[in-house]
């Protein structure tokens, strides 16, 4: 059952504004590359480098909610975002920017995963998928939100004003969820190489976290060039963003879907369906770069985000309930280096113009991905700690 003082909606927010901060970058990497006189292969170095930063720092923030608390590193990560995205907008020159998408990514990596965890803390397993689906669903308003801000202040005002109120946001939310209960988990013991062994202890777990890293490149790595794909073909920035938020509504349904039916359907059925309209997501962008297309292949990916993605974070929160929170940290850390590796070689296509060349590639990464994800999640026995903790709860 959950505890007292569970909030879902305020634990959401935090989510909702790192995706806005996120998938604000899309829309403007042409804009920023007209003001700062760059080619978009040089800009696109901030979206690969926030990825990797977004993962690489994930251990970290790990081993401290193992340690410190979920809540307490949530509220640290958001001030640190604050802080990252107001140097974003007061860049002077693009090396300044790329630092200051470096320490947001690092920052900002903390939010979600630690949110996840701590649904993992406070929520039976059986029940959990149900719960992540609401946390997504406020990622997919932020993910809309960030798409359309990012383009509309881009076209009107400028790009800048997207990262001033996300600062403002951060920095209102790390007060804000103060008022949120640190969860039940009892902190880890040992230091961060003993949290990491048990981590990987169970062969599960070392799979998906291996398997993350093709599974990010999937999921993560190409939608960031939806945006730049369109806009090549002379449409504005303002509209690029709008056909592209319509990943976040995507996203919005499918959670609603995810949510109804997730706990009495086995696992691999959602990763199928998911995988299937990642495929066709990408197929779509390949075969066309105008707003219909491009419009088509963000509701698709979308959907393969809120049903195959979520039920892969929702798997990766039972791998090693012992150190819950590093084992998640870990399987983010692949995705996203996965996801800055899939960005960081779409970049050289982007300066090329090679979009449906991108978009192949992306197509075809996802085939193996997709029927590997489904067998093994059909294979997978469930945590034997997990079990118990349920039992322990439920008593």
């Amino acid at each position: 059952m959950r505890e007292a003082g569970f909030n879902v909606r305020l634990l959401s927010a935090g989510p909702f504004v790192t995706m806005i901060d996120r998938f604000a970058v899309a829309p403007v990497l042409i804009p920023i590359a007209l003001e700062f006189r760059a080619s978009v292969g040089a800009v696109a170095i901030a979206a690969t480098a926030y990825y990797f930063a977004y993962g690489l720092a994930q251990p970290f923030w790990g081993f401290a909610s193992d340690r410190a608390g979920r809540i307490r590193i949530i509220r640290i990560s958001l001030a640190a975002t604050a802080a990252a995205c107001a140097l974003t907008a007061l860049a002077p020159n693009l090396d300044f920017l790329i630092g200051a998408r470096i320490l947001a990514g690092a920052s900002v990596c903390a939010v979600l995963p630690s949110a996840l965890v701590y649904i993992g803390d406070m929520i039976p397993f059986k029940v959990r998928h149900a719960v992540i689906a609401d946390v997504l669903a406020a990622v997919a308003i932020g993910t809309a939100a960030g798409s359309l801000g990012g383009g509309f202040f881009a076209h009107y005002f400028s790009w800048r004003l997207t990262f001033v109120v996300v600062a403002l946001l951060a920095a209102v939310l790390a007060i804000s969820m103060g008022r949120l209960p640190e969860s039940n988990a009892p902190p880890s013991t040992g230091g961060p190489i003993a949290q990491l062994r048990q981590a990987v202890h169970r062969p599960w777990a070392r799979f998906l976290i291996l398997f993350a890293i093709p599974e990010g490149a999937m999921v993560l790595g190409f939608l960031v060039y939806f945006a730049p794909a369109l806009e090549s073909t002379g449409t504005n920035p303002a509209l690029a963003g709008l056909v592209v938020a319509t990943y976040g509504a995507a996203v919005l349904a499918g959670t609603r879907v995810v949510k109804r039916f997730a706990s009495s359907t086995p696992a691999w059925v959602p990763i199928i369906i998911g995988g299937a309209k990642g495929s066709a997501g990408s197929l779509a962008a390949a075969l066309d770069q105008h707003a219909v297309a491009i419009l088509l292949a963000s509701v698709l990916i979308g959907g393969c985000y809120a049903i195959f993605h979520s039920t892969m974070q929702a798997w990766a929160t039972d791998i090693a309930p012992e150190v819950r929170g590093t084992a998640a940290a870990l399987f983010v850390t692949s995705a996203f280096t996965g996801g800055g590796i899939g960005t960081g070689l779409g970049a050289f296509f982007a300066q090329a113009h090679q979009y449906r060349s991108l978009f192949l590639l992306a197509a075809a990464l996802s085939l193996p991905v997709v029927v590997i994800a489904a067998l093994t999640r059909a294979r997978y026995p469930g945590s034997v700690l997990a079990e118990q903790v349920e039992e322990v709860a439920g008593s």
